[in-house]
């Protein structure tokens, strides 16, 4: 099972989804829906938006297989 961490990482960084949303100019919806963990599928360029945003460095950090 392959499962999104945006909750842990906001989390850790003191960042809202309002916020990342506003910063990436991705939609509201598509952001609750990662941190979530609800997507079934995920597009590359929101994926990069999201770690440029907060500053991942490896996608294993937002990213990870069970």
């Amino acid at each position: 099972m392959i499962n999104i961490r945006l909750k842990e990482v906001l989390a850790a960084k003191g960042i809202t989804q309002k916020e990342l949303a506003e910063v990436t100019g991705l939609r509201p919806t598509t952001i609750s829906e990662m941190a979530r963990n609800n997507r079934t599928t995920i597009n590359k360029e929101h994926l990069e938006s999201v770690m440029k945003a907060l500053d991942v460095k490896e996608i294993s950090e937002i990213i990870e297989y069970k």
